[in-house]
């Protein structure tokens, strides 16, 4: 048993039909590490690896409002969760992980995107 309570996710088809919409504000974080961005990207994602965190995570309440919807991706979904939990113990209060990361996102919306 998980001793952290579920996440909120949403699908890659989700993710695509909000990004089309776009009828209410998101936030968008992408939290692979440059060198996987430079091989495959969704446009509107801003980059936070999660590996260099101690750069970013000072910031984070004024670069982003923790009450507006935040998607957080990355390449097979646990990095992502991994920053979810992170943004929820920050005050976020709509976070959720794209399921499957980019893989999925390539694999069921956008083939154009490269895997790796």
């Amino acid at each position: 048993m998980s001793p952290y309570p579920p996440l909120s996710q949403i699908t890659v088809e989700e993710l695509a039909k909000k990004l089309t919409q776009r009828d209410h504000e998101l936030q968008l974080i992408d939290v692979r590490e440059f060198h996987e961005v430079e091989i495959a990207y969704i446009q509107g994602f801003e980059i936070l690896p999660l590996s260099q965190a101690t750069q970013w995570s000072e910031e984070i309440n004024t670069r982003f409002n923790p009450e507006i919807e935040t998607l957080v991706i990355c390449h097979h979904g646990m990095r992502s969760a991994q920053m979810c939990y992170w943004l929820l113990n920050k005050g976020f209060t709509n976070v959720k992980n794209v399921l499957g990361g980019i893989d999925a996102y390539s694999l069921k919306v956008d083939p154009s995107i490269p895997q790796y």
